[in-house]
């Protein structure tokens, strides 16, 4: 007798289920996302500017590579923060001798002091480009308004607000419908760049590198990680309920993915547009926020300055309590002090020193006889340069069962990660090498 065939599972529910698990996850998304759009922030905007007034269509290859290297490094910074319960440097000092921890430490202070002084000097001219007013005192009102909202109120509050302000950077991606571009060059240099590998291209590919792949950014990742957690009170650190694993783990590459991809996406067309509007025409290089403006021109005509103000001061006030909020969590972890964005200055004290006196000496950059925008470029090389034993060390750290147990980084992340810091370690040495 012929038996009927079994009738199989009924794929259609598991498919709902599996969408309805995702759309789950994306209410969850927070630090990658925020760490993306704080990617973008002034230095990234000058230095994208830059990279496309000066080599055209020619650099876009940069922001394709980046996007999976700098996800694999953001992902395993969230990873190490999620599973272990603690930040990037307490975990280092688990793993390296204290002069090494202290070291890395160092150098992210003072690539992140740096960054907010150029962060803030051009928020300031940027503002000076609208109203007119004196630059150095709208750069101390910028700083004194960002160490007011860091200190007296959650950071939580009013992110979701500065969050908004980052849509202005979508005028970059407008400005495609308003201009002619050949697409089919454009793709082609993606591809095949016609770059000469010289001293001055070298060292826009450490900058660009370096405003993609940003040390700082490793540190708040892990750490706004480890802050969701503690504010969750059924959430643990994966070590201790590893249960949770599966779903937290989906949650941080999805939220990594997409933040990243929103930072490398506005990046892209910051480059095709200054390539399209400032390369084509002759204006190779940037020296000015009013320069940097013109390249909006197009789509917003005579409110270019306006939007391009928006989209920096924006960015800027997003990106500044990243910048001091990172350096002030790698201060207290290494030292076993109190640290978050989250505690009221009584309950953190030496966190907020370090954020107030980081924002207080990179204002002295405003007094510094270099164009706003010529500091954030250098600031991104900088950045670049000290990514490297940064990137190692994180690597080393996230592939450690003694500190991850089972949830050391997967193969693909260490693949791409080990990618990243060779990629940042080769760029660097390169242009050390070109410039001597």
């Amino acid at each position: 007798m012929k038996t009927e065939p079994a009738i199989g599972p009924i794929k259609r529910p598991r498919r709902i289920a599996d969408f309805l698990a995702r759309a789950s996850v994306v209410k969850r998304l927070g630090p990658g996302l925020i760490t993306g759009a704080a990617d973008d922030d002034p230095s990234g905007i000058a230095t994208y500017s830059q990279a496309g007034a000066q080599f055209g269509v020619n650099i876009l290859w940069t922001v394709v590579v980046t996007y999976p290297l700098m996800a694999a490094i953001q992902s395993i910074s969230a990873r190490i923060g999620r599973v272990t319960g603690h930040g990037l440097a307490t975990n280092m000092a688990r793993v390296f001798p204290r002069p090494v921890v202290g070291l890395l430490v160092g150098l992210l202070l003072v690539a992140n002091t740096i960054n907010i002084g150029a962060d803030l000097a051009a928020m300031g001219a940027a503002a000076r480009l609208v109203t007119g007013w004196d630059q150095h005192i709208l750069t101390v009102a910028f700083a004194l308004l960002s160490l007011g909202l860091q200190i007296f109120i959650p950071y939580h509050r009013y992110v979701r607000y500065l969050k908004w302000l980052t849509l202005v950077l979508f005028a970059y991606v407008g400005i495609v419908f308003a201009v002619r571009i050949d697409w089919t060059e454009t793709l082609v240099r993606v591809v095949l760049p016609h770059l000469a590998l010289t001293a001055s291209s070298l060292m826009m590919i450490v900058a660009v590198f370096g405003t993609t792949i940003s040390p700082y950014l490793f540190f708040w990742q892990a750490s706004e990680e480890v802050e969701d957690q503690e504010a969750d009170p059924d959430a643990s650190p994966l070590l201790d309920k590893p249960e949770q694993g599966p779903k937290e783990l989906s949650r941080i590459r999805w939220d990594t993915y997409l933040g990243m991809a929103f930072s490398n996406l506005i990046a892209f067309f910051i480059i095709l547009t200054t390539a399209v509007t400032l390369f084509a025409p002759g204006r190779a290089d940037i020296q000015t926020s009013a320069q940097a403006a013109e390249a909006l021109r197009p789509i917003a005509g005579e409110f270019a300055f306006i939007l391009f103000s928006l989209g920096i001061i924006g960015t800027g006030l997003l990106a500044l309590p990243v910048l001091a909020g990172s350096a002030a969590y790698a201060m207290c972890e290494a030292s076993g002090w109190v640290s978050g964005l989250e505690k009221k200055w009584r309950e953190a004290p030496a966190f907020y020193a370090v954020v107030v006196l980081a924002t207080l000496i990179g204002l002295v950059i405003d007094y510094a006889p270099i164009d706003p925008i010529k500091a954030l470029f250098w600031s991104a090389v900088l950045n670049g340069l000290i990514a490297v034993p940064i990137m190692a060390a994180t690597m080393m750290v996230a592939s450690r069962r003694h500190e991850m147990g089972d949830f050391i980084a997967t193969r693909s992340q260490r693949v791409f990660g080990w990618a990243a810091t060779a990629a940042m370690a080769a760029a660097a040495i390169a242009m050390l090498v070109m410039s001597l």
